[in-house]
């Protein structure tokens, strides 16, 4: 019979005793991450009598109820750190090789719950690939336009909660405000607030609807101001700035080492944005900045979040300046579905359509690799197929699992105070990183 009263386990994940806990674990849950680092840190005269470790989550607010952290203190100053997940493990990328090609954007866009297009657009930009289609500019475009509104609503939600954890009450309320323009579009374009299944293999699922211009426009016309009372109630806030300047600093060789990307790593000076360095869709063709820091500290975390979404509305103008005519989807019967309105009429297409959503369509023998620059860094996918019309394996760089590393880093040497701080700069979503 199993013995309720004993204490869980997580094993390998968990902190030990420093008497248990050899000086090569001990350092790296110091947050030592270069190769070759000299162990002259680890403070090897303080006892376990002296510390004490706790639990930090999974239940607490500031780690959405799924992220689990073990902290051992000396009084208030973390000494180490080690992120425990798995609290929200749902099986995605297994679960994807048993999904059509077809069904997999209902899976992946689940994944980071707050960036839903995102997960879809890499899914389908790697099915694309393999299939060696061509999609129609206009779902090119469409498909950049729909990935920078949710960049936006997903910097607004990371501004909102950001303040909410530091205690800017009146932050987290005009953030979810403020979100609510954009997701009131994408409902009116794709059905659904998240989750959307809107970016498929060979386009997307529907066109633009009627007066998308106008609605988009006043979204941009709208938000500038907004973040100009973010700045002024935060940014140059003297409570804000002893709250975040200085805070969990990382310097870009570290950041490398980790393989942190998306705005941990452009805190630290470096311009690296996979829509500049590696364009895909049509980036190339729009002018924006890489908005980048200076010290790598939770304040500039923050900075490059906010200024991010002015480059996003400004990429967003331009693609409404230059979004062309024609198809939304590329017209392929072997990957794209009958019109609805064809089925009433057409025995062919009313078995066309049974076929392609019943056993889906076969994707080409091969492996590909595919990142774009989600809100949190690089989202990679990377897809085996064996001629079927399932994927044989399927995998997620999912931004959020990797940045997570840089916590033993950033919260070595810092208050408990500032723990939660740190945890919302790195702005994990546990839907990804668990996957």
């Amino acid at each position: 019979m199993t013995d309720l009263t004993k204490e869980t386990d997580e094993g390998a994940q968990e902190i030990r005793a420093r008497s248990e806990t050899s000086d090569t674990v001990r350092a790296l849950e110091e947050g030592a991450v270069l190769r070759g680092v000299s162990h002259e840190d680890v403070d090897v005269e303080i006892t376990d009598a002296e510390t004490m470790i706790i639990n930090m989550g999974p239940q607490h607010p500031s780690t959405h109820g799924v992220l689990r952290l073990m902290l051992e203190l000396d009084g208030e100053t973390v000494l180490r750190c080690k992120p425990i997940v798995g609290y929200l493990h749902t099986g995605m990328e297994k679960q994807g090789e048993d999904l059509t090609y077809l069904q997999g954007p209902t899976n992946v866009t689940r994944m980071d719950y707050a960036s839903p297009l995102n997960n879809e657009l890499v899914f389908a930009l790697a099915v694309e690939q393999l299939l060696e289609v061509e999609i129609p500019e206009r779902a090119t475009w469409i498909r950049m336009l729909m990935s920078e509104l949710q960049r936006i609503a997903s910097h607004l939600l990371f501004l909102a909660t950001n303040g909410l954890d530091l205690g800017a009450i009146s932050m987290a309320i005009y953030g979810f405000r403020d979100r609510e323009s954009v997701l009131a579009f994408l409902e009116k374009t794709t059905g659904l607030r998240m989750n959307h299944n809107y970016i498929r293999p060979g386009g997307v699922a529907a066109d633009l609807p009627d007066g998308w211009r106008e609605d988009v426009l006043k979204v941009c016309d709208y938000l500038p101001s907004r973040l100009d009372e973010y700045d002024e109630l935060l940014t140059g806030q003297p409570i804000w700035r002893e709250r975040t300047q200085g805070i969990g600093v990382i310097t870009t060789e570290q950041a490398l080492a980790l393989s942190t990307t998306g705005p941990i790593l452009r805190s630290t000076g470096l311009a690296w944005d996979l829509r500049r360095t590696m364009p895909y869709l049509r980036y190339d063709q729009v002018e924006f900045d890489v908005v980048v820091g200076s010290y790598g500290d939770v304040f500039d975390r923050y900075a490059i979040r906010l200024n991010e979404v002015r480059e996003s509305i400004g990429i967003i103008r331009q693609i409404v300046d230059r979004m062309p005519v024609g198809d939304y989807r590329v017209q392929d019967k072997k990957v794209t579905p009958p019109p609805r309105a064809r089925i009433d009429e057409s025995m062919e297409a009313l078995i066309h359509h049974f076929k392609i959503f019943t056993e889906g369509f076969k994707v080409p023998e091969g492996e590909v690799y595919v990142a774009i620059e989600s809100p949190r860094g690089e989202l990679g996918c990377y897809i085996v197929s064996d001629g079927s019309a399932r994927p044989y394996r399927m995998h997620i760089r999912a931004p959020s699992f990797v940045n997570l590393q840089t916590l033993p880093h950033l919260m070595r040497g810092g208050f408990v105070a500032d723990a939660v701080a740190i945890i919302s700069s790195v702005d994990p979503i546990m839907g990804e990183v668990d996957r």
